[in-house]
């Protein structure tokens, strides 16, 4: 998919594309699964489960390791998240720069649920830049890889799907993206991306990769038929 004009709405992802996020999640998760009997790495979690909403991972888990989760788990790891978050998250490098610099209408929709997502914006200095156009798949039926998400943030920012570009990290996220008829690129600047991370996005049908959040501005310049 390629545009006809520049875009009209920019829809960031938070997790790993906004925020540095990523690693504390997930040390999180697989420490409190760890206490409940199932035993993941951090690599292979990540490459699993980012993406995913909580609750799809948790039903994934459940499954497959013949267990059931605590009726408490979710808030238990959410209640880590945020104490590991007031003392270590940070934004993206050059993420306010380039926020700064980028004219175009901006929201986020984000599979977290909407208070991590908020406390995550508000952390890092990055709410101002959004709200109110700040969406969680809370809002919504399904989370992504399902549309709905990304369809429910063009709606109520009153865009067009085809005049939207999504930016993700994710390979669910991408899906998404893409059912829901956006263009989407992929950033691979966060701290969980591995080799091969970005082959991955281009599979599940990012149209190109950047590493640096810098260079937003330019590849926006660039984006044409």
């Amino acid at each position: 998919m390629s545009f006809s004009k520049s875009p009209e709405l920019l829809i960031f992802d938070c997790d790993a594309v906004l925020v540095d996020c990523e690693l504390i999640a997930t040390t999180v998760h697989i420490e409190t699964l760890a206490k409940c009997g199932y035993i993941i790495s951090a690599e292979e979690y990540n490459d699993r489960f980012i993406g995913m909403t909580d609750q799809q991972s948790y039903s994934v888990i459940e499954s497959e390791g013949g267990l059931r989760l605590p009726e408490d788990h979710h808030e238990r790891v959410m209640a880590e998240v945020a104490n590991r978050y007031t003392r270590d998250l940070r934004a993206t490098s050059g993420v306010r720069q380039t926020l700064e610099a980028i004219d175009l209408k901006k929201c986020v929709a984000s599979n977290s649920d909407a208070a991590k997502l908020c406390l995550a914006l508000k952390i890092t200095d990055l709410h101002d830049f959004f709200w109110p156009h700040v969406f969680s798949a809370s809002q919504v039926a399904r989370g992504k890889p399902a549309p709905d998400l990304f369809l429910f943030a063009a709606q109520n920012m009153n865009t067009p799907a085809g005049s939207c570009l999504v930016i993700e990290d994710s390979v669910a996220g991408t899906q998404a993206a893409v059912a829901a008829g956006m263009m989407v690129i992929g950033f691979v600047g966060g701290s969980h991306c591995l080799a091969g991370h970005g082959d991955k996005l281009m599979e599940a049908g990012a149209t190109k990769l950047f590493s640096r959040m810098t260079a937003l501005p330019q590849i926006l310049e660039r984006i044409r038929i």
